[in-house]
């Protein structure tokens, strides 16, 4: 059975997967192939601890063990027929540094193997589980770790077609943009999340209106996935629409801030896997808050069905469920007070990181902190009494082109 590429190719935001699901199932093989190479490769500790929980724990071995045979019967080219054949797959994926391409990019070599199981009628409840997520989490640190060393430098060059810094590149990747030299060996970079996490280079991206304090600015270089008003302190996010619902975006026990923020405006946007992936501070101000949250990994909304592209079509869900960090600054300034903002990692997120804490004065354009590899997407959440007229036009959503840069104008308040 063939799947519905031209759904896959709607739902498949930010260039972390490939739009075509053959090219896709060809990675998969690619695994198979390394795998089959190595035949008496043990498991590295992280990816044997989550095996041993998932073996030793029948309700969890029932779950995946469904997933992977429901995935399989729907006609999908998997690369694996058990739990031992992707455990050794997401095994091999722990020495994997992800070459540039335009059509074929895997970004998320993870989210590639767990593609099709995750959003199977058994896998919505297995990747929910705490214990599978901080065996996730482990795994996830450990390819973090890989991708963090020298060795992960492999596509680091000018070399066609595969190289981040080549001539096929530049179409994506503009280097002049950053901070480099490519007078050295691998332009200079230490790692491949050294590179993941560059920084522009001074005036590249200059903030809008920088003494204007009724002007928001982007946050990430991101494109535009949702806007909703009046948002609840409750909601039933798993539902097709995924409304935000408050309560469970701050967590529990920051009731507080969510009750300040009910009646409020949310706005979200996504990361591509070619952009800057640091956050930069969108108002001036004091940051109150600044906390991570623990949640799930590869955790889709049931609501949504066959989501192809894992959990870019389930955004809303995920920032009710998903690791994330939480900020929050106190602008002083009595028509915009506080802004929150919530970073959600998506699938390869290995970390959150804050560059900033509490008690610090920010100027508008500040950097606050970034995403370590991973795919990534983010909420600005404003209060019911702040009226903004937002500068990027609707619908969200739809078009990955639809770039807003860093530090340039989001929102206008009124009044």
């Amino acid at each position: 059975m063939d799947t519905d590429n031209k759904n896959i190719a709607k739902l498949r935001h930010g260039g972390w997967l490939p739009r075509d699901e053959k090219i896709l199932a060809a990675f998969r093989a690619e695994i198979e192939a390394e795998v089959a190479a190595h035949p008496g490769r043990p498991l590295v500790r992280p990816v044997q601890a989550l095996y041993d929980t998932i073996m030793d724990t029948p309700l969890y071995r029932m779950h995946l063990t469904q997933a992977i045979e429901q995935a399989l019967a729907s006609g999908h080219r998997l690369g694996y027929a058990d739990i031992d054949g992707l455990m050794h797959r997401i095994n091999a994926v722990m020495r994997f540094a992800p070459p540039y391409s335009t059509s074929e990019l895997v970004g998320c070599p993870l989210n590639a193997l767990l593609d099709w199981p995750m959003c199977m009628p058994s896998g919505f409840a297995f990747f929910q589980f705490p214990e599978i997520n901080a065996r996730l989490r482990d795994v996830l640190n450990c390819w973090s770790d890989f991708l963090s060393g020298p060795d992960s430098r492999h596509y680091l060059t000018t070399q066609n077609p595969k190289g981040w810094f080549s001539a096929n590149a530049a179409q994506n990747v503009d280097m002049t943009l950053f901070v480099c030299d490519p007078g050295l060996p691998h332009y200079g970079y230490k790692s491949w999340n050294d590179f993941f996490t560059r920084l522009f280079k001074p005036g590249m991206r200059p903030v809008a209106e920088l003494d204007n304090p009724r002007l928001v600015t982007s946050a990430c270089e991101s494109t535009p996935f949702a806007l909703q008003r009046d948002v609840k302190l409750q909601d039933r996010f798993w539902i097709k629409a995924q409304p935000y619902s408050l309560l469970d975006m701050f967590g529990a026990h920051r009731r507080d801030l969510a009750q300040h923020f009910v009646g409020g405006t949310v706005y979200q946007a996504f990361l591509s896997a070619y952009n800057y992936h640091r956050w930069h501070a969108p108002v001036a101000g004091t940051v109150v808050d600044a906390y991570l949250v623990p949640g799930t990994y590869y955790a889709d909304a049931p609501s949504e069905g066959l989501d192809p592209a894992g959990p870019n079509n389930s955004q809303g869900f995920i920032t009710s469920v998903a690791a994330r960090a939480v900020m929050v600054v106190d602008t002083g300034d009595k028509h915009l007070g506080k802004v929150a903002m919530i970073f959600v990692g998506m699938a390869e997120i290995s970390s959150c990181v804050f560059s900033v804490k509490v008690g610090d004065q920010l100027k508008k354009g500040d950097e606050i902190g970034y995403f370590q590899y991973g795919g990534s997407t983010h909420c600005l959440i404003f209060d019911a009494s702040v009226a903004l007229d937002f500068i990027p036009p609707l619908p969200y959503g739809e078009d990955d082109n639809q770039i807003v840069q860093l530090n340039s104008p989001l929102a206008r308040v009124k009044g």
